[in-house]
């Protein structure tokens, strides 16, 4: 299958607004992702995803090690190398998710914390099935201590990786140096 051969922008190639979120992204992060570098090539389609993290980190109703397991059990069933790399790291080095935690996701294994067990178990219903649920599996997400705010927190979970899964995926991104200590592959 042909993949996009984007542009690798950088704040001199880049228009205004896709140079500005480019300069915020190095100045906060040390290093421009290769991610955002592809994704200006459209600046609303980097603003728009760049918003949208934004807001699920400050808005969600998750505290970090539990956007860490929506983000990383998304790009699992997305099957998105590069997110998976990508959060694994953030996980390890910013989130501070425990390493078998990250490590269960990953490999599709058990997760021992019954609380995260069950975010990553919605989280990964939402995507696979598309939004479709049951009221079953909403229950077992409440009883597991979470709330109905918490359900549409998921979705926004769901829907800023799926963006950026599905980019990945067309755009074929390759895999920052900073993040192949958590490379990758579902195969």
């Amino acid at each position: 299958m042909k993949k996009l051969n984007l542009e690798h922008k950088t704040f001199e190639t880049a228009n205004s607004i896709a140079s500005s979120i480019l300069d915020d992204a190095k100045k906060a992060m040390g290093f421009v992702p290769n991610m955002y570098a592809k994704m200006a090539n459209n600046p609303a389609l980097l603003d728009s995803y760049i918003h949208s993290y934004k807001t699920f980190r400050q808005n969600s109703g998750f505290n970090s090690v539990e956007q860490e397991v929506i983000f990383l059990s998304v790009a699992y069933e997305n099957e998105c190398d590069y997110c998976m790399a990508a959060h694994s790291f953030v996980a390890d080095k910013a989130s501070k998710v425990p390493t078998e935690i990250t490590d269960a996701i990953r490999s599709n294994g058990i997760i021992n914390n019954e609380k995260l067990k069950a975010l990553s178990t919605f989280a990964r219903i939402v995507t696979r099935n598309r939004g479709h649920v049951t009221n079953q599996e909403i229950a077992d997400f409440l009883n597991a201590g979470y709330n109905e705010n918490q359900v549409l927190g998921v979705i926004t979970g769901v829907g800023v990786k799926t963006f950026s899964n599905y980019f990945n995926h067309i755009a074929d991104t390759s895999l920052d140096t900073v993040f192949k200590s958590r490379e990758w592959s579902k195969s």
